[in-house]
């Protein structure tokens, strides 16, 4: 049996590291990008920035400069304004998009992305949520069993890959669902001495890496850093003992 193709991820591990941009003004973030310069190159930018005047003008700046962008936008809406959304983002050069765990949705990402590199992500479930919150919004699955017929579904689809926490194990999620080449970025991680914040499933970025995960999405834990730069280098360090085969 041919072995499965590789994932489609880079080689340095800093460059799995995906910086989360949640921070109020554009101008911030611009200072951000600036002093990780050299160290961090792919960046999220989510709901803290969408609706910035200048936002548009960061993204277009940060790849013009050779970064990569993370649109995380949850797209959930009918089909042809996913569609027509995923369109726009893969003719700007983005890199990944997030989308609804929902099958309509997921279609109509798949045909807006049409012959570009852009990677489509859907969401699972979110890691501020556990068994109990899922149940107190009506869900009738917990936690294990709406990843798992998320991730079905997002396969069937044609989706790149998925959001998942290191809790949820990637290469478990791969396995389950037949899906080798799925790739997994995942959020909810933490130094081993750092708060969570409102994150219930987390894990240390060893961990994460060790579990499969192809992309570390992290903010706080280097946002908030006295010395950004050791932070995000601290990060990178414990990603890599996480890479390496026990001894």
């Amino acid at each position: 049996m041919d072995a499965p193709p590789p994932r489609p991820r880079p080689p340095q591990m800093r460059d799995r590291l995906i910086l989360a941009l949640d921070v109020p003004t554009v101008a911030e973030a611009r200072a951000i990008v600036a002093e990780l310069n050299g160290l961090v190159s792919f960046f999220k930018i989510g709901m803290w920035l969408l609706f910035q005047t200048e936002t548009n003008a960061l993204i277009d700046d940060l790849i013009a400069a050779g970064n990569r962008v993370f649109l995380d936008y949850k797209m959930y809406d009918i089909g042809e304004t996913v569609r027509r959304g995923v369109q726009s983002a893969a003719g700007r050069g983005i890199t990944f998009v997030t989308v609804h765990g929902d099958t309509e949705i997921m279609q109509a990402a798949v045909q807006g992305r049409g012959e570009s590199p852009l990677k489509l992500l859907a969401i699972t479930v979110l890691t501020s949520l556990d068994d109990a919150a899922l149940h107190a919004m009506g869900y009738r699955l917990g936690v294990d069993d709406l990843i798992a017929l998320r991730v079905r579904q997002a396969v069937d689809c044609g989706l790149d890959g998925i959001i998942a926490s290191a809790h949820d194990d990637p290469e478990s999620i791969r396995r389950h669902a037949g899906a080798p080449s799925l790739l997994v970025a995942t959020p909810g991680v933490r130094l081993p001495d750092g708060t969570t914040h409102d994150h219930r499933r987390v894990a240390d970025p060893a961990t994460a890496i060790a579990k499969g995960a192809d992309y570390l999405v992290i903010g706080r834990p280097i946002l908030h850093a006295p010395n950004r730069r050791e932070a995000a280098a601290a990060i990178i360090a414990d990603m890599e003992r996480g890479a390496r085969p026990p001894s």
